[in-house]
């Protein structure tokens, strides 16, 4: 078997596309196809159901994938020593982050990656977190950061810190500082008008569960998935927000708005956990586990320091 068409063949089965498998390999789509053709060939084996929606892998197939992943990665592996012998980790990362933790993150976390790990190539991808998730499951990416992520049979999830929730309301016309830094009760929170982005966006779905469990619901006024968006809304009357304290400090004008604690007083306040998941269907190379590292301990002195 060639293994530049196991690795075509791979790619279309992770992400069951023809045209996004060439798209992300950068090959001709036509190329594509004749090269996992050849591959069936040889095998004798039909691997791909190809149908208007895309291509899935028959049983023989999924056989494949699974031994292909790993011939794949001893491959990647067998560079990274010849590469180590050279004194350096080289390699591919493909990192996901949610757009609000991707403004935050992305320069101070590519200067660290091009101080620690400089033959290395870095790609971040920012998305919401449901096609993030999709990405790191399919494997066109190898480490993804998520608000509240969930371990899974395919997913390894590791805590990495909680962020502060705060509510979001434009500041009125002369106030130079922010009201008085008192928390505001989850159950008030519940009776404003909420600008907050669409299920399953995983502060959404947190809101809610908090709620829930004090017996109310927020009051949906719009359903926007995009900061920029939600807060210029909340600059134009349109109702109030909760989002990460961070997403309000990186914003481009966070002087336009007050932002006040959630909860009551002593109790803690409400927070949601940002956390690290990777793929237990794929084994981490030698460069991906140092990314990790890298990203494990930038997260932390970042967000302390915005």
């Amino acid at each position: 078997m060639d293994l530049k068409q196991l690795e075509y063949f791979v790619r279309v089965a992770e992400l069951g596309s023809f045209t996004r498998a060439a798209a992300a390999l950068d090959v001709a789509q036509s190329a594509l196809s004749r090269q996992i053709r050849l591959l069936e060939v040889e095998l004798r084996q039909n691997l791909l159901v190809r149908n208007g929606r895309g291509a899935t892998p028959t049983e023989a197939g999924k056989l494949l994938v699974e031994h292909g992943r790993g011939i794949l990665h001893q491959m990647a592996r067998a560079r990274e020593d010849m590469d180590r012998m050279r004194g350096g980790l080289s390699g591919r990362v493909a990192i996901g982050l949610p757009n609000s933790v991707a403004r935050v993150m992305t320069v101070p976390l590519t200067r660290a990656f091009r101080q620690e790990l400089p033959e290395a190539r870095l790609s971040i991808s920012e998305g919401l977190s449901g096609a993030i998730l999709e990405g790191l499951v399919s494997g066109r990416l190898d480490i993804v950061v998520l608000y509240n992520a969930q371990p899974s049979r395919d997913i390894d999830v590791s805590h990495l810190i909680d962020e502060d929730l705060v509510l979001v309301r434009v500041r009125p016309p002369g106030l130079a500082e922010d009201p008085p830094p008192g928390p505001i009760p989850l159950a008030e929170v519940a009776r404003l008008p909420l600008i907050i982005p669409s299920r399953p966006n995983a502060i959404r779905m947190h809101v809610e569960s908090e709620m829930a469990n004090i017996g109310c619901r927020p009051e949906v006024a719009l359903e926007i998935d995009g900061v920029s968006a939600i807060l210029d809304l909340v600059a134009d009357g349109a109702g109030c927000a909760i989002l990460s304290r961070n997403a309000l400090l990186n914003s481009p004008r966070p002087s336009a708005y007050t932002a006040q604690v959630i909860g009551s007083p002593g109790k803690p306040p409400l927070r949601i956990a940002l956390s690290l998941a990777t793929s237990l269907q794929r084994p981490a190379t030698q460069v991906q586990k140092a990314a990790l590292e890298l990203i494990q301990r930038t997260v932390p002195l970042v967000f302390e320091h915005p």
